[in-house]
Order: structure tokens, then C-alpha cells, then sequence
């Protein structure tokens, strides 16, 4: 494993948990030799993750469409920042960069990009490990939503427990080197880098 995406949120939060989590993901992902990958803000826990791998001496990806640079939300300092068309690019981009989708606390934004991401994982698609840092809590709502989607059959129990959580990020990047990808769903697509 190179390379982490983390997903998180262009805002703090409510619980300054949130905003020392994302320091510390960003750091230990950086003491790791890890390059972070993420969406290229400078605000919220966007902005916090990236600022903390680089002070750790970290390698840092930037990812984001025109429209927001220019709105100058993007983070100039980063080891690279790519400027894309479209937030479709966007996300290609991040998930083409990553070994593994690291999810902090954020909102709906964060959700539909970590659910792609699954959804490519079970259906084959790619092999890459989501995890979720569910700091106090934050994401256990959303993972009895999900065991509920397999509950009512409409989902397989393997795809639910695909997915990784740990209340502190050391304990999803442990999880991430060990990870073994279930089958695909169609059993027809093979489990490779592949978008």
C-alpha cells in the first residue's frame, strides 16, 4: 500500500474530536511513507488532514474541479494539486491515486464518495479497502443503517462486513494491511484496478 484517499468534511464539526482525529490521521499517514489523497481544500477537516501530513513531512495529492480552486477553497501548498473538469473527474482521479478510502467524519458529500467507492469494492471492480474512523460514534447510525440493508435482503452479509470501522484511524490503517477482499457480487468481474 503507497497511497491513502481520506474522505472528510470541508467543516469541522461540532466536536473538536473531530478536528484532532484529522490531525492525527494526517500525521500518522505521513509517518507511514503514505502519500494522502484527498479532495484539495484548505477548510474544514479537508484542510486539517493535509496541513498535518505535510507538517509530518508527508507526500500530499490534491484533487478538485476548476469551479472550487476559483472559488479559492483549493490548498496551495500541497505537494501536487490536480485541477480537474468536473467533480466526476474528481472522484476517477482520487480513486485511480489510492491503495485504500479512509473516512473521517464529514457530510453528504463524504457519504456519496466512501458508497462509491464500496459499491465499486463489491462489485468487483477494485480490490481497495473503506474504512470508516468513527470518532465518538459518529458513523455507527450509518453501520446499522447498512447491517439493516442486509437485514431486509438487500444486501449479502460479506458486503457488509467488507467494511472496516475502528474509533481512531491507527486502527482502520491496521485493518487496511491485512484486508482480503470478499468476491465480487456477480461473481463475473474481476477483482482488479479498474474503473
Amino acid at each position: 500500500m503507497n497511497s491513502i484517499c481520506v474522505y472528510c468534511g470541508s467543516a469541522t464539526g461540532t466536536d473538536p474530536a473531530f478536528l484532532d482525529e484529522a490531525v492525527k490521521a494526517g500525521t500518522l499517514i505521513a509517518q507511514a511513507g503514505l502519500t494522502l489523497v484527498y479532495g484539495g481544500g484548505k477548510v474544514g477537516l479537508m484542510g486539517a488532514v493535509a496541513d498535518a501530513a505535510l507538517a509530518a513531512g508527508g507526500k500530499v495529492i490534491g484533487v478538485m474541479p476548476a469551479d472550487l480552486v476559483n472559488q479559492e477553497i483549493g490548498h496551495r501548498g500541497l505537494t501536487e494539486l490536480r485541477v480537474v473538469n468536473s467533480m466526476h473527474e474528481r472522484k476517477w482521479g482520487m480513486a485511480e491515486l489510492a491503495d485504500g478510502f479512509l473516512c473521517l467524519p464529514g457530510g453528504p458529500g463524504t457519504f456519496e464518495e466512501i458508497f462509491e467507492q464500496w459499491t465499486w469494492a463489491l462489485l468487483g471492480f477494485h480490490a481497495k479497502p473503506c474504512g470508516f474512523v468513527s470518532v465518538n460514534g459518529y458513523y455507527e447510525p450509518m453501520r446499522a443503517t447498512i447491517q439493516q440493508m442486509a437485514d431486509k435482503g438487500f444486501l449479502a452479509q460479506q458486503y457488509v462486513d467488507m467494511l472496516i470501522y475502528a474509533p481512531r484511524t491507527e486502527g482502520v490503517l491496521e485493518a487496511f494491511r491485512t484486508y482480503v477482499p470478499p468476491p465480487p457480487k456477480w461473481g463475473v468481474a474481476p477483482v482488479e484496478q479498474r474503473y
